[in-house]
């Protein structure tokens, strides 16, 4: 599945450079019209980030993620600073289909985890989004890639598969924004090792021979399972390296 993304800081369109708001670029281009567009294209999904609400939870951008989801036009997974289940509430009560809990479910698993019990897995996407050192460890950042947690990722997926894990959006950090391809081992071994979960791969993506490579069937062993379930595409599309529908198609 390929899923669109649009990251909101006070109601535009940006990209943060791996997470950095220092780093930030806006496009000019109105977020709800944004979403007609990807729909005309054939999405079924948007991720949406909320950055100003994972800046500051009073400023959390409800009104507009809601004229979105009104449209009526696909299904969304929203998330950003996701601190309490009064904030997971929220999203639920506007239309949004899937929560995106990062930094809490490595701080508070207990909590994400009695979410995932409450509300269901399919309700709840776990973003882990890793730095990966010399020797191969994937290591868990936190706090908009600001920290470190030295939790890494296969610990929290052990836990989290007690209360049945189902979505997991994992990102390389070191990838994220660079348009220098996705890191494609990260994504085939996570599939292989954990087949039950659906993956999404995000960060990299600089092109459709980027997707078609992690297209189910085409990495090697012909294992349907060893691919990731959903595409992640943000700055790819916001500066036109492809067509969305292009990209749907291969995997139509």
């Amino acid at each position: 599945m390929i899923i669109p993304a649009i990251d909101l800081i006070e109601g535009s369109v940006v990209r943060l450079y791996q997470g950095d708001y220092g780093q930030k670029t806006e496009y000019k281009i109105d977020p709800v019209e944004l979403v007609k567009e990807y729909a005309e294209a054939g999405a079924k999904w948007l991720h949406i980030v909320d950055l100003t609400g994972a800046k500051d939870t009073s400023k959390r951008q409800l009104s507009l993620i809601s004229k979105m989801v009104e449209l009526g036009v696909m299904e969304f997974q929203a998330g950003g600073g996701i601190r309490t289940e009064q904030d997971i509430i929220d999203l639920f009560e506007i239309g949004v289909s899937r929560v995106v809990v990062g930094s809490l479910a490595v701080s508070n698993p207990e909590l994400v985890m009695s979410w995932v019990e409450k509300y269901g897995a399919e309700k709840i996407v776990l973003a882990l989004d890793v730095n990966i050192n010399d020797q191969g460890q994937k290591f868990i950042a936190t706090h908009g890639w600001q920290e470190d947690s030295g939790v890494t990722l296969e610990s929290i997926v052990a836990k989290f598969q007690t209360v049945g894990l189902k979505h997991v959006l994992c990102t390389d950090i070191s990838k994220d924004g660079t348009l220098q391809g996705p890191n494609q081992a990260l994504y085939k071994s996570l599939a292989a090792e954990y087949p039950e979960i659906s993956w999404q791969a995000s960060g990299g993506i600089s092109s459709l021979a980027d997707i078609e490579e992690l297209k189910p069937n085409l990495l090697g062993s012909g294992d349907a399972n060893e691919t990731p379930s959903g595409v992640i595409l943000g700055r790819s599309l916001l500066e036109g390296k492809f067509e969305l529908k292009d990209a749907i198609a291969l995997y139509a």
